[in-house]
């Protein structure tokens, strides 16, 4: 059998599991329990930062917390593992970027959760989460942004469908988003499958 040449292009067919769950407005309800859970946690984690003048007011917490990110210990392993984010935290911290960084986290963190429980640009809601735990994980802080930042994933790979019981039934057809409703009923006419036969 001949193998494909680098020259031929083809359209990899997604697997029909992945149709249902990622395309399949049919199925978009179950991204409703992922959405709100991940809402709330973010709303939560903002909620003590907007009312707090250490995050909202000159950004104290946030200083305190790249300063002891930064920090080598004597013993033990540093709380950052590449020297190019502690040279990025140490470079914010110099330059006092902490002062609107803090800010910048604490009212981000309530817009993703909001944007999420609401269905709203569901996919950049979730991105801009997972950028946060990213973030935190870089930094050291382990907590549950790694669980968190699976639920963005996932959101984001579903962003077709996955705010579809929210805002974004509108939202997204008003942007000319790929899906519509012939295409869900026939997803396979979405795009031609080529088939390669043997030479």
């Amino acid at each position: 059998m001949a193998g494909n040449t680098p020259s031929q292009a083809y359209v990899v067919d997604d697997p029909g599991i992945c149709k249902a769950l990622l395309q399949n407005t049919r199925w978009s309800w179950l991204f409703l329990p992922l959405r709100f859970w991940l809402g709330y946690e973010w709303i939560n984690a903002s909620a003590h930062k907007i009312t707090s003048p250490a995050w909202m007011d000159g950004g104290a917490a946030l200083q305190g917390f790249w300063t002891r990110a930064v920090s080598i210990p004597d013993e033990g392993r540093p709380a950052i593992a590449f020297d190019w984010y502690r040279e990025f935290i140490n470079f914010m911290l110099v330059n006092e970027w902490y002062s609107w960084f803090a800010k910048l986290i604490a009212v981000g963190q309530m817009a993703v959760g909001i944007a999420l429980i609401v269905g709203a640009f569901t996919a950049i809601a979730a991105f801009f989460g997972l950028t946060m735990n990213v973030s935190f994980v870089l930094a050291g802080s382990a907590s549950t942004n790694a669980v968190l930042l699976l639920a963005a994933l996932v959101l984001i790979l579903a962003w077709k469908v996955a705010g579809y019981w929210g805002l974004d039934r509108w939202l997204l057809p008003a942007l000319g988003t790929p899906w519509t409703r012939e295409r869900v009923r026939s997803p396979r006419t979405a795009y031609p499958t080529v088939l390669h036969t043997a030479d």
